[in-house]
């Protein structure tokens, strides 16, 4: 037996989330790796399915967890052996299959990574879905062209899990890294980061002109809406916007003025279902990024705290990263 969040769903289609204990034969029977899960993550997807705040959920009942870090117990995959350390993050994980908030797993051998070098179990869970995406965002912008000549970089949602850690990464490679925040209490916590300039969120936040003064090279937007519509409106010209998210909402009130005008790219970021070779290339290029930094983004929890901080993430009252552990 283990324990593990267990979601269900009511037959007046209410559901419920609660820590309890499982067995291995509970777990689904199409992965071909069983794990250990040393640490997991709780992330703004997570948050919405253990609070049934959106149908993410898509088999029941659902253990949540789109993250996690830990070693293989047994193995039917050839690349797979009992004890090797292994990083998981997307590939429906905890929306079709059972996730990563529990003391076990039964995942496919092919959506695993393994551990960097050098980084540990609790470090990747500090990173997870977030900083890989932030990752993914920051690539994109220097494959595309954006280089640190080239002007400031926007970073919004700049305190949660995704900005935290894209301005970590844009500020270790050189770029003038602009953050965008709803909590200017957390200046200090940005510049320790490497931000540059700290802007409030309600800069961006409300409807704008549909061309707007050109401010920045690049943009890394977890936010959506009248935020990203405002980032790249502001985009220079030949400039780059990654856009991974969200928060602000899932409309983006915009003119196709800033494409057709000044050649300013928008590029969707999905981190779900990359292929494993970028997937590896992301997590060696985040195990290069000084690891010592991310403590002051990561916040440790139990798997019960797990419940009551869900509601927190999605009212955006949480700084960086929260790390479940799952060792206890």
């Amino acid at each position: 037996m283990f324990n593990a969040i267990l979601l269900t769903k009511n037959a007046n289609g209410s559901t419920a989330a609660q820590v309890t204990q499982l067995d291995e034969s509970q777990l689904p029977q199409d992965g071909d790796v069983l794990v250990q899960i040393e640490y997991s993550t709780l992330n703004y997807k997570d948050a919405l399915a253990i609070t049934g705040a959106s149908p993410i959920v898509r088999q029941w009942p659902m253990v949540p967890g789109i993250d996690g870090a830990g070693t293989v117990i047994e193995s039917l995959h050839p690349d797979w052996k009992a004890g090797d350390a292994f990083i998981l993050n997307g590939w429906g994980v905890g929306e079709s299959h059972m996730g990563c908030l529990a003391e076990r797993a039964r995942l496919k051998g092919d959506w695993l990574i393994p551990l960097p070098p050098g980084m540990t179990t609790k470090t990747a869970m500090t990173i997870g879905t977030a900083g890989f995406t932030a990752m993914l965002c920051a690539m994109a912008l220097l494959e595309q062209g954006v280089e640190s000549s080239g002007g400031k970089i926007l970073v919004t949602g700049a305190s949660g899990g995704v900005g935290s850690i894209a301005v970590l990464i844009m500020s270790a490679w050189g770029f003038s890294v602009t953050a965008s925040t709803g909590k200017m209490q957390e200046k200090a916590y940005l510049h320790a980061l490497g931000a540059d300039e700290i802007i409030d969120r309600a800069e961006l936040a409300m409807q704008g002109k549909p061309l707007q003064k050109e401010r920045w090279a690049g943009v890394i937007d977890s936010v959506g809406s009248h935020t990203l519509a405002n980032a790249i409106a502001q985009t220079k010209a030949n400039g780059v916007v990654a856009a991974c998210g969200l928060a602000q909402g899932m409309d983006l009130p915009a003119t196709v003025t800033p494409f057709i005008l000044r050649g300013v790219r928008l590029i969707g970021i999905n981190s779900v279902t990359v292929p494993r070779a970028r997937r590896i290339e992301a997590w060696r290029r985040l195990a290069e990024l000084d690891l010592a930094k991310l403590e002051s983004v990561a916040h440790e929890i139990s798997l019960e705290q797990a419940l009551t901080e869900a509601p927190l993430v999605l009212a955006g009252k949480i700084r960086g990263r929260l790390v479940v552990n799952l060792q206890n």
